[in-house]
């Protein structure tokens, strides 16, 4: 599926004239609603004519892995989804984590299998339980827009942007799209339909100020009514919060306990200076910060859930904003899935992660920080398509 770009090239005009019925108007084109969940078989029998893609599974006397295979139409029917069995993920104080591997210059390192990686909970070793690469493993991805005020002439950039990264995911991805100004409005609820969420980029106009933690609070906990036991988010931001009720702490401890992803691109300069700014009702007029972003916020959450932030510093530069979009799109294509069963899961609590690969000691393992033992953190959506408690 490719994004007719045209439709995104639309004057900012245009979007001011729809704004004022955008969210108003329940019944209308921006209420659209998301795609049925997949249809799934578990199947029996895969010989070696099936025309199935069978992912590497590494089967465990915890009970392993399960080759799930979406029925839905398209150029990728009858691809297997790997999730751990019911009887693994069943088990008190099981959890997952996404793992990423790099070589010395960046590049992904793809084809380890379970034996090249050691886990750790709290510093002691477990036995990873439940091994998949995720080559072609759907993922449930919230997109987060910033539209305050100063993301006027970055609008365009953004579309176009974001749009390459709905090229370049999973035809079953299942996708939300928010802007967020003074507070979060969500423009398309999940779908697998990536035209589309593409569609509603053409709507986004520039107002208001920067609810960036509120936002964020927001979509991690709808990303975790996703279908898919995989979950990101992906924020783009050219600010600082300046009218979130949330606070930034309220914001990091609930992305350490949802096991979720969280991507971020800044555009801006994290040292220039905030100066001071008159706000009357929804405008902020001057100051505000108008080119500092939050470097340090996004750099947190990505780095305590395992992620990645991109500070885009030349404003203006759609090239790199384009590029950054591509490469998380990419890195969610060449990442592994680690299951492991912690003890004592009575107990509940934080702990600590780490992955190593000491068959690979000049590469880099980048994982999240902890896991919430009983929380969000382990595998509650159960199987795709499965409701979400």
């Amino acid at each position: 599926m490719r994004i007719d770009r045209r439709r995104l090239r639309f004057g900012t005009v245009f979007a001011v004239l729809v704004a004022g019925a955008v969210f108003a108007w329940p019944g209308g084109p921006w209420a659209g609603q998301s795609s049925s969940p997949p249809s799934l078989v578990i199947p029996g029998n895969q010989g070696s004519q099936s025309s199935t893609l069978e992912l590497p599974t590494t089967p465990s006397h915890q009970g392993g892995a399960l080759n799930i295979t979406p029925t839905v139409p398209g150029p990728q029917q009858g691809q297997e989804l790997t999730i751990p069995t019911p009887q693994l993920r069943e088990q008190p104080g099981y959890a997952q984590v996404t793992v990423t591997v790099t070589d010395s210059n960046g590049g992904y390192v793809t084809g380890l299998q379970k034996d090249d990686f050691k886990l750790y909970l709290d510093g002691q070793q477990r036995p990873i339980e439940f091994f998949r690469q995720d080559l072609n493993t759907p993922v449930s991805i919230g997109i987060l827009v910033d539209t305050s005020g100063s993301m006027q002439p970055k609008i365009p950039q953004a579309r176009l942007a974001i749009a390459d990264f709905l090229d370049a995911l999973n035809p079953h991805d299942d996708v939300f799209l928010f802007a967020f100004s003074s507070r979060p409005y969500l423009l398309q609820p999940f779908t697998t339909d990536h035209e589309r969420v593409a569609n509603k980029l053409m709507i986004l106009y520039a107002n208001g100020q920067t609810a960036l933690f509120d936002a964020i609070i927001q979509g991690l906990r709808m990303v975790m009514t996703g279908r898919y036991d995989k979950r990101a988010l992906l924020v783009v931001t050219d600010g600082m919060d300046n009218t979130s009720r949330a606070q930034v702490d309220e914001v990091i401890t609930l992305a350490k306990k949802m096991g979720v992803l969280v991507y971020s691109i800044g555009i801006g300069d994290p040292n220039a200076k905030e100066l001071p700014s008159i706000v009357i009702g929804p405008f902020a007029i001057g100051g505000g910060g108008v080119e500092r972003v939050d470097a340090q916020t996004l750099h947190t959450l990505s780095t305590e859930t395992g992620a990645k932030t991109y500070v885009i510093r030349q404003v203006g530069d759609g090239a790199a904003l384009r590029k950054a979009c591509q490469q998380i799109s990419l890195e969610l294509r060449e990442q592994y899935t680690l299951g492991f069963v912690a003890p004592d899961a009575s107990a509940g609590g934080y702990r600590s992660v780490r992955v190593d690969s000491p068959s690979h000691p000049d590469d880099s393992v980048r994982v999240r920080k902890g896991v919430e033992v009983g929380g969000p953190a382990a595998y509650a959506a159960g199987p795709p398509g499965a409701p979400v408690p």
